[in-house]
């Protein structure tokens, strides 16, 4: 069985019996080629197959169509809801978007040399960790960034949720909760997201006049992470136990809950326990965590409106936008 070779603008010209020059033009829709032969060559072309070679498009138009995607690690099933939620709204307004990186730790220095190499005509970046050198990539090389999940830095727009005051808002629920002696489940790793959540919580309890600051412990931003920093709670002398654990993420939150409930502490009851993020997971009966949603579907279409306003050379400065997460009460937080 031999394989159909793929059609090609020279394949048209010899089936039409038209110069190559004429099929492009008339596929183009040129009106200088007279609506007879444009409609043949259309029809010849879907019959034989023909799409247009998208180096050919590059050549054309200066534009790819393509809009880079950096995001943080698939583990996380944050960053999963971001991908599905960025590919379902970036379709329907007619962009293709190509994953570039999906993982833990640094986008490295190859990776952001890709996007020069695929030719995006702009990026969303999610990722973690955004070493200066991709953003530098971009900037030199015109291509538009927007940060999703993330402040700005270096030309670029952002779009992310209230962190900070979602935070406050946690601490405040607890607070009316009577709770008072906490452990802050946070990451050691340098991104905006976790930095302002820690600072929104921390800042709320000491303006309430809480005088003990909250024991802090490293999740790394993982379920393992959380789920040793939840052992470790466990192992605290009963009089040194919180009542009260926020994780800046609902994965560690999660992590977390279920050391609890293999030492046999109940959440809820014993201790609070509340995350950040609003993760389908987190509603589900074993967790029932209290969080805060972000919202997720608003932030991709603002990213993406933004990003799309940049790639049509519409001169404007970068911007952030913050938009407002919605807290949701759940068992996992309340006092019996």
């Amino acid at each position: 069985m031999t394989q159909r070779r793929r059609a090609t603008i020279l394949t048209l010209s010899e089936a039409a019996g038209v110069a190559p020059s004429t099929v492009s033009r008339a596929l183009k829709g040129e009106t200088r080629i007279s609506a007879e032969t444009r409609a043949r060559i259309a029809r010849l072309a879907k019959e034989l197959g023909y799409t247009p070679h998208a180096s050919g498009r590059i050549l054309s138009s200066g534009r790819s169509g393509l809009v880079g995607l950096v995001l943080g690690p698939s583990s996380n099933p944050f960053y999963t809801e971001l991908l599905h939620e960025t590919f379902r709204q970036g379709l329907a307004r007619g962009m293709r978007l190509l994953l570039i990186h999906a993982g833990a730790g640094p986008v490295e220095n190859r990776t952001a040399d890709a996007l020069l190499q695929y030719q995006v005509d702009g990026c969303l970046m999610a990722s973690v960790e955004l070493p200066s050198h991709a953003a530098a990539v971009c900037a030199a090389n015109g291509v538009p960034v927007v940060m999703v999940n993330r402040v700005a830095r270096l030309h670029s727009s952002a779009v992310a949720c209230d962190n900070a005051g979602g935070s406050a808002e946690l601490a405040e629920l607890l607070l009316r909760s009577g709770r008072r002696c906490f452990v802050l489940v946070g990451t050691s790793s340098p991104s905006s997201t976790a930095r302002e959540r820690e600072k929104g919580f921390v800042e709320h309890l000491a303006q309430a006049g809480t005088a003990r600051r909250p024991r802090r412990l490293d999740g790394r931003s993982t379920y393992e992470g959380g789920f040793e920093a939840g052992r470790q709670i466990c192992e605290l002398p009963r009089g040194e136990r919180p009542d009260a654990i926020f994780a800046v993420s609902d994965i560690m939150a999660m992590g977390v809950l279920d050391a609890l409930r293999q030492a046999g502490i109940r959440a809820g009851r014993d201790v609070s326990v509340v995350g950040f993020d609003g993760l389908p997971s987190a509603a589900w009966p074993a967790y029932d965590l209290t969080t805060v949603e972000q919202p997720l579907a608003a932030m991709a279409g603002r990213a993406l409106e933004l990003l799309q306003a940049r790639i049509a050379d519409r001169l404007m400065p970068d911007e952030s936008v913050t938009l407002r997460g919605r807290l949701i009460e759940r068992e996992s937080s309340r006092v019996a």
